[in-house]
């Protein structure tokens, strides 16, 4: 009963063969047997409890495997499947988002580029061709006052402030019949002059200026109008602009008119950004030949009144669109630009009763027909 089978002892039976031998390396008796019996017994107690732990274990560390990975799998199924719910929606907007914005970008207007900064020659160059492109068309400008005398022009020229100069041409005929000479308009009764030239506005300032003028002109210079700029801004009423366009028109002597229309336009094109119209005179007069300051100002004139208009230019009609640095401030529609225009651009009579003989329109009528 002391031995047991060869290579099939546990390891509690080699444990207690061991501790039977003692340290004196001597055999213990056979009283021993209850104790191997003790060991055989606790060999296959310890066996199956071995056996038995192991697959309990197994069992629980499966199960909690199992658990985990089943709570795990439940966790992450709900968050992935929004996850990826999420993300298709927003993969599918974003095509969406891109065409919103690009509709977005085709409707806003494109921004302006800003103009290249233009040197002074290119400026000059491309003002001297603005006048060449308006000779051409209008080969017929010319002063829009009836006038036969320089006393006429400068009568004339002084009512023409703040009206028209079609006011002041139905105006003048009545006026230079009355008072023909400035000897006849200084001895006028300031009362009946004020009723003859009441239709251009401010008469009681204007026939003071008129009468002031016609003395000066009786006194001073012999009854004639002088032809030099110094005199001419003596007189009561006569300012820079008045003197040019009678030295201008009435003696031939170069100058330049800066009206309400060339200050206006000269600003527009780019000439100058000056306001004081001696200063714009300056400007200008630097710019073009000495030769061509009076046709240039007529030129000019001409185009403000029937194209260029203050409120609403005829941008889409303009001959010199390509070389106006504020084309698009207007009309820019051809067919409604052409509605806009004046005088004999537009079909209708001009200002003048009696108008050169190379003028295109109709004369205006007279005070009372239309």
């Amino acid at each position: 009963m002391s031995s047991s089978t060869p290579g099939k002892s546990s390891k509690a039976d080699r444990t207690g063969a061991s501790g039977a031998t003692g340290r004196t390396g001597k055999t213990v008796p056979e009283r021993t047997t209850a104790t191997e019996a003790g060991a055989k017994t606790g060999g296959k107690s310890a066996t199956k409890a071995a056996a038995k732990t192991p697959t309990k274990s197994a069992t629980k560390s499966a199960t909690k495997s199992a658990t985990k990975s089943a709570t795990k799998a439940a966790a992450k199924t709900p968050t992935e499947s929004a996850t990826k719910a999420a993300a298709k929606p927003a993969a599918k907007s974003a095509p969406a988002r891109k065409a919103s914005a690009t509709a977005a970008a085709a409707k806003a207007p494109a921004p302006r580029k800003a103009p290249k900064a233009e040197s002074h020659l290119a400026m000059v160059r491309r003002a001297r061709r603005i006048n060449r492109e308006l000779a051409e068309v209008y080969p017929y400008a010319h002063p829009e006052l009836d006038f036969r005398n320089p006393f006429e022009l400068l009568v004339a020229t002084v009512l023409s402030a703040q009206t028209t100069d079609l006011r002041v041409n139905q105006t003048t005929p009545a006026l230079f019949a009355a008072y023909p000479t400035p000897e006849d308009m200084a001895a006028a009764v300031p009362e009946e002059m004020e009723e003859i030239i009441r239709p251009t506005g401010f008469f009681r300032a204007k026939t003071k200026s008129l009468l002031g003028l016609s003395a000066a002109l009786r006194d001073e210079f012999g009854g004639e109008v002088p032809g030099r700029l110094e005199d001419l801004v003596k007189l009561p009423g006569v300012g820079r602009k008045t003197a040019n366009v009678v030295l201008g028109n009435a003696f031939g002597v170069p100058g330049i008119t800066v009206d309400t229309h060339f200050g206006r336009l000269v600003r527009r094109w780019k000439w100058t950004d000056e306001e004081d119209p001696v200063k714009v005179e300056s400007v200008v007069a630097g710019i073009f030949p000495k030769s061509e300051w009076t046709m240039l100002s007529h030129r000019v004139v001409f185009h403000g009144r029937r194209i260029c208009h203050a409120r609403k230019p005829a941008c889409g009609a303009c001959p010199i669109a390509p070389l106006c640095p504020s084309y698009g401030e207007g009309e820019t529609d051809p067919d409604k630009a052409r509605k806009l225009l004046k005088y004999e651009m537009g079909g209708r009579p001009g200002q003048r009763l009696s108008p050169p003989a190379d003028y295109p329109g109709k004369p205006a009528p007279a005070l009372g027909e239309g």
